[in-house]
């Protein structure tokens, strides 16, 4: 008697929001949604068999392996575990896995890469204290969303569905998150042995497996989800810097009838690697994690299917992804004083900045590297109708790191009349060329009044 009660005011409520049309592309009607309830959609497009070949096939679960899914488990993160022999693992060698809320109510889908620094030697792939390094070199717990750490469920309105005060079309969507594990950005593809330069420790085997992770995301979502009708990639840092460069084969596989891509504050910046330093500020750190990740791997795959991809110039993704894909709408956003990314990219590869005399003046020259940087990113956009620049220029939180983290406040363009807001709509529900601007006050920023939710995030992150 109960569970026909209950089922009966699950109709009601289904029923009193029936529509005769879906509101968006990919929305079910109020009477599907109702009997999604009870029969849960299934995959439509599985993988097929010469998709399951090669080193970045889509390789499935074997049979019997028990993934931690439930399909009529609406509106509830549920942890999926990926077997090794789908290529998934993380840098320490555990196992892989990822995270998803699923809704009763559209096929669109949200992939959420989670950010997290990066690591390419000992020091900084072990966690050391006093180096930058990467997040989660232990591995993924499978608890790991639904621990209450406010940086994972909670990290964005994208993603928080009952954000307090920021209203986002991806809450109502089904949402992946994908945790960060291997160091490199979701774009390494290498197994490195790392010394102790102490001699104390025993080496360090390391595996940057970023990209062959999503690869085995993408396989999962074929073989168990229905294909999506619009579909975001995004993330901050290097979740922003994965959600670009897989975009290609992700958006390929799962085929939706409208894509979209916000890259937040992850810049693969065009630097020409055969150039000089002074000309590529990013010169040091892409020759760097060339070696360590095995990037070229990955960009050699990319190359033998979409034009324009240099393993000589990893920035050519967004020349390659926007010439591809004219008809999706993609967008890439970063504050101008990002003293966190910046700090990644040349403090540990530029000797005056290492030796300079002050924080501040350690600061300026990371900065002056980074607008140089974003002024090369920014004129390599603007040749793309489909692909816009968003440069608000600080916001006092984080190290002015990452837009769409914590709120989606504070990342205005004032003399322009702009919010951050109208850079995500222009992405994804904007016609004609994606919005583009760029803060030239330099101080506006900067006077703007204390803000106590973010001193009070600032203990979290």
């Amino acid at each position: 008697m109960k569970r026909l009660l209950c089922c009966g005011a699950a109709a009601a409520v289904v029923l009193s929001y029936a529509t005769p049309a879906a509101a968006e592309p990919g929305d079910y009607s109020g009477w599907q949604t109702f009997w999604n309830l009870f029969s849960p959609p299934k995959a439509d497009r599985k993988v097929r068999s010469w998709e399951r070949v090669g080193e970045y096939g889509l390789y499935s679960n074997p049979s019997g392996f028990n993934d931690g899914f439930s399909p009529g488990n609406y509106g509830n993160w549920q942890t999926i575990q990926l077997h090794p022999s789908t290529g998934a693992i993380c840098g320490n060698g555990s196992p892989f896995k990822f995270f998803i809320n699923r809704v009763a109510s559209t096929r669109n889908t949200m992939f959420y890469f989670e950010g997290g620094g990066a690591c390419w030697d000992y020091a900084s792939c072990t966690g050391q204290a006093g180096i930058r390094g990467a997040r989660n070199p232990d591995g993924i717990p499978d608890d790991y969303i639904t621990s209450g750490d406010p940086s994972t469920g909670l990290v964005s309105p994208l993603v928080w569905r009952s954000h307090p005060y920021n209203d986002v079309k991806t809450q109502d969507w089904n949402i992946v998150y994908v945790p960060y594990c291997t160091g490199d950005v979701y774009s390494g593809n290498k197994v490195t042995v790392y010394e102790d330069p102490t001699g104390a420790g025993e080496p360090l085997v390391w595996h940057h497996n970023g990209a062959r992770n999503v690869r085995a995301v993408t396989s999962w979502m074929r073989d168990n989800m229905p294909r999506p009708t619009q579909m975001l990639m995004t993330g901050c840092s290097a979740g922003g810097a994965g959600a670009m460069t897989n975009y290609h084969p992700m958006r390929r596989d799962m085929a939706p009838s409208y894509g979209y891509m916000i890259n937040d504050s992850g810049p693969l910046f065009p630097t020409a690697q055969g150039g000089s330093n002074a000309a590529n500020p990013s010169r040091p750190l892409h020759l760097q994690i060339k070696d360590r990740w095995g990037v070229d791997s990955v960009m050699g795959y990319l190359a033998r299917d979409i034009a324009g991809i240099s393993t000589s110039n990893y920035g050519s993704v967004n020349d390659a992804i926007a010439s591809r894909y004219t008809g999706d709408r993609l967008g890439h956003t970063h504050f101008q004083l990002d003293q966190n990314y910046s700090a990644y990219s040349y403090e540990r590869f530029y000797p005056e900045i290492q030796n300079a005399g002050s924080q501040s003046q350690r600061e300026a020259l990371i900065t002056e590297k980074w607008q140089q940087d974003t002024g090369k990113l920014r004129s390599q956009l603007a040749s793309y109708p489909n692909y816009g620049g968003y440069f608000p220029y600080f916001r006092d939180v984080n190290d002015s790191h990452c837009t769409t983290i914590i709120d989606i406040e504070n990342g205005d363009i004032q003399e322009l009349g702009l919010e951050l807001e109208d850079f995500i709509d222009s992405v994804m529900d904007g016609n004609g060329a994606v919005l583009s601007a760029t803060e030239q006050d330099t101080q506006a920023d900067l006077n703007k009044p204390f803000n106590l939710i973010y001193s009070l995030v600032g203990f979290f992150i």
